[in-house]
């Protein structure tokens, strides 16, 4: 028996306590020892009783989720849990913290439940591409009904201990220590005033038309996804016996296991993990209680609202009061927003209201900690603007941009203390979009990035070490794969096709409709910027210059490359006219493209963007990469981001592709060196991950 679960005897109940920090991952030594413990309590005759518990933060927080791909070592978790109701010694589960999935699952193989404090359930297997594999499609309908259960683990959202109580997934809700909670219900089970059942003994209905019903709804749902549907199909075996059930749910958990959205989703859960590896993460981070934040527009309001829901002080600087009114209009609205929604509670919205002061005078962020400047995308204004921080803010404090493409190293040398000058790309909008990319200039301080990190975490966002270049990772590498989809437009294909194609392929939205939703001034302008600098070879559409001219900026206009006076949107019949113009100005006869070609050619020309970011050193690692699209572009999670897609194609295969392509364009597409080794050696992206 090992330290990971132990047996305890107090008089005549037998206490089983998992001991597997951080979460009691329900890993193969947890599981072997709780087997050997359930098994030696069950033969004692002088236990009448077992209770089980959890030490540490949590009963059982799950699976371990490094173990799945795997080939699984027995003894397995329904194998355990299916034994447990086959003892002749009730069994009780006293659940602190969380029991997810295999946690839940255990806890529901027990005859009584009791949660513990703030206690949350759930079975979120389903947002890893999977069900769950030890009995939650067959035990949790018998508890809570069929609608409640594929609600349940069809979303796979967490349960609060009172809701877990009205559903009937917990029996009680108690206060204290958990040991002495297993050891007081022990009694009340020995008096009779804690009723024990067995779970798989109760009888369920299913209704055919009710699963026909949640299968439709849920596809309408998320038409992407596979194992929602294999959670439904699984839930509808409950009303066999239970080992049956559990024989059709396990094979359905086989069929999930092999899916390669099994794997993207799995990815993409490391993904946001692995982020947070990087060089500085043992430097001290300042302390940031004060945010000053120079503009009030729709980005300096969306930050301003996530520091503030954060519980930080807010200090807003506009260039007069009726700019400085507006902003402050919008940060309260979006404060309302969050009330409404039920992120907020009312008294925190309040007191957040408390906490935000705005000023027309630069001079008064002399005494905030860190500065986040919003502004214009101008290099002029930023340099200004670093420039009158220095002589203002008390030292110590951190000076960042916001900006989306600009030299960082620039707008630091403007300053006497580039130590203390970072990025902080936020997306918008920013009181909601998770993700932060901290941009490290070249005399960045460790600590400053650090930071950095550490504010992203009490904003609750996902932060992605970048480098400085002309739009970090993730910009820089839209900026590359935009132009196919011009490309894609200039050679015949219609925006509308696009979007759909890409749509379908698992896209939030395709990239018109996004640009329609961001504004099609935002990359006018830097087309303009940029245009200096475009070398004589490369192609270029001037279709989207000339919508923009035209006065029709999307959304904001009501017209862009659609007409969004009606829902939904129709192609903008001016769109499309100048699309036929430039393509008569380039001697072009359109041709017709299928989806697959649209999404071939739009996923490799990511690709080879990303894989020059990666080579570059500008993404630590291809799983940055990944982890940038996944959180902040609306790439589809289920197939794990653009460097795990990749690996998926396999870089020979799109060597061979970029190779084809370049017949037509040998300037746009050309093979990365890194893709070219990768293919030459038979390696993947993964393989670069596993090595950082």
């Amino acid at each position: 028996m090992t330290d990971v679960v132990t047996l305890e005897k107090v008089g005549a109940t037998g206490l089983i306590a998992f001991d597997n920090p951080p979460v009691n991952a329900a890993s193969h030594a947890l599981r072997q020892a709780f087997q050997n413990c359930l098994e030696t309590a069950a033969a004692d005759p002088e236990i009448n009783v077992i209770a089980m518990y959890g030490k540490g933060r949590s009963f059982v927080a799950g699976a371990d989720i490094r173990e799945f791909g795997t080939v699984p070592q027995a003894p397995i978790l329904p194998t355990i849990i299916n034994r447990m109701e086959e003892i002749a010694t009730p069994v009780i589960a006293v659940i602190h913290g969380v029991a997810l999935g295999g946690g839940l699952e255990i806890a529901l193989g027990a005859q009584a439940r009791i949660g513990v404090g703030r206690v949350r359930v759930g079975l979120p297997e389903v947002l890893l591409g999977i069900l769950p594999g030890a009995g939650g499609t067959q035990r949790t309908p018998r508890l809570t009904g069929l609608p409640a259960a594929i609600e349940m683990i069809t979303t796979g959202r967490h349960v609060a201990g009172p809701e877990a109580i009205k559903l009937g997934l917990l029996d009680r809700l108690s206060d204290g220590d958990p040991r002495d909670v297993a050891l007081a219900m022990a009694e009340e089970v020995r008096a009779g005033t804690l009723p024990v059942r067995t779970v798989g003994q109760i009888a369920v209905r299913v209704d055919p038309q009710q699963i026909a019903d949640a299968k439709a709804a849920v596809h309408a749902k998320a038409p992407h996804l596979y194992s929602p549907l294999k959670c439904v199909e699984a839930i509808a075996a409950c009303d066999q016996p239970i080992l049956a059930g559990m024989d059709i749910e396990r094979a359905l958990f086989r069929d999930c296991l092999d899916s390669p959205q099994r794997a993207g989703l799995i990815h993409a859960f490391f993904a946001e993990r692995a982020v947070a590896k990087i060089p500085e993460r043992n430097a001290i981070p300042r302390r940031v209680e004060s945010v000053g934040i120079i503009g009030g527009g729709t980005m300096g309001s969306g930050i301003a609202t996530a520091c503030l829901i954060a519980g930080i002080r807010v200090r807003l600087n506009e260039r007069d009061a009726a700019a400085l009114e507006r902003g402050r209009h919008a940060i309260l609205s979006n404060l309302d927003g969050a009330v409404k929604r039920g992120k907020m509670k009312p008294e925190a919205r309040t007191d957040a209201e408390h906490r935000l002061s705005a000023s027309t005078v630069l001079a008064d962020f002399d005494d905030v900690d860190l500065v986040i400047e919003a502004a214009f995308e101008d290099m002029a204004v930023k340099i200004d603007l670093f420039t009158q921080l220095d002589t203002i803010c008390k030292p110590g404090a951190v000076l960042a941009t916001n900006t989306s493409y600009l030299d960082i190293d620039g707008i630091a040398a403007a300053t006497k203390r580039p130590q203390d000058v970072i990025g902080l790309h936020f997306f918008s909008p920013a009181h909601i979009m998770k993700l932060l990319e901290v941009v490290v200039a070249n005399k960045t301080a460790p600590e400053v990035v650090a930071t950095g990190f550490v504010l992203a975490t009490k904003l609750k966002k996902i932060a992605v070490r970048a480098e400085v270049c002309d739009g970090f990772i993730g910009n820089r590498i839209l900026t590359h794969y935009r132009k196919a989809a011009d490309y894609l437009v200039l050679d015949g294909a219609a925006p509308q096709q696009i979007d759909d194609a890409l749509e379908d392929f698992g896209w939030a939205m395709g990239p018109f409709r996004a640009n329609d939703l961001s504004g099609l001034d935002i990359g006018y302008a830097t087309r303009k910027r940029r245009a200096p600098a475009r070398p004589a070879t490369e192609r270029y559409s001037a279709v989207p210059d000339r919508i923009a001219e035209a006065g029709w900026l999307g959304r904001k206009t009501g017209m862009g490359y659609y007409d969004h006076s009606t829902k939904p949107a129709p192609s903008n019949p001016g769109a499309t006219s100048i699309i036929d113009a430039v393509r008569a100005e380039h001697g072009i006869t359109p041709r017709a493209f299928t989806n697959a070609e649209i999404v071939d050619r739009y996923m490799t020309a990511m690709i080879v963007e990303a894989t020059k970011v990666v080579a570059e050193g500008i993404a630590q690692r291809p799983i940055d990469v990944d982890a940038t699209f996944l959180f902040g572009y609306g790439f589809p999670r289920w197939r794990g981001g653009p460097m795990q897609y990749a690996d998926t194609i396999g870089a020979a295969t799109l060597v061979d592709r970029i190779k084809a392509y370049a017949h037509d364009d040998p300037h746009y597409w050309q093979v990365p060196p890194l893709l070219q080794r990768m293919a030459d050696d038979g390696t993947t992206f993964a393989d670069i991950n596993a090595d950082s």
